[in-house]
């Protein structure tokens, strides 16, 4: 990126002004290309099987960009439960799915500029109006990448 703070928007490949507002993972943590072969794994854009035992949603942890008014976006996955990912799945094109109460989900995708790993950190998959993707909250936490006030006490 320039010192003038323009980019070229990775899924549109438009030129953009400002600093990118948005980064993710085009899948999971643990997904391996081979696994678009078997019959019991597969990829979209906004879920994924792996195996025909885990189960994951393509969603956004949403951070508000202090006095801009803009929010950055981080495209990470979760993983569900078989049920629930099978209800998610089913209401994908349901006009009230974002009636659906929050999932719980395990965080699947590592977000590389934080130390430690983010995978596994628990989180509350919030499904949204249709062509929305899912807003993905994450619990609080001692986790050593948040600010050292948040970190446990000896």
């Amino acid at each position: 990126m320039s010192a003038d703070h323009h980019h070229t928007c990775a899924c549109c490949a438009e030129h953009q002004d400002g600093p990118p507002l948005s980064y993710g993972s085009p899948a999971p943590a643990g997904w391996k290309a081979r696994y678009s072969w078997r019959r019991d794994s597969g990829l979209t854009a906004d879920q994924c099987v792996i195996k025909g035992r885990d189960f994951f949603v393509h969603g956004l942890i949403e951070i508000p960009v202090r006095d801009s008014g803009d929010t950055f976006s981080w495209g990470v996955w979760a993983s569900l439960s078989e049920e629930n990912f099978a209800r998610t799945h089913d209401r994908w094109d349901y006009p009230a799915r974002d009636q659906e109460p929050p999932y719980f989900g395990w965080l699947s995708t590592e977000l590389p500029v934080y130390q430690h790993s983010t995978i596994q950190l628990k989180t509350h998959v919030h499904t949204r109006a249709v062509g929305q993707r899912p807003l993905i909250e994450l619990e609080p936490t001692d986790h050593p990448s948040r600010s050292s006030s948040a970190k446990a006490s000896p």
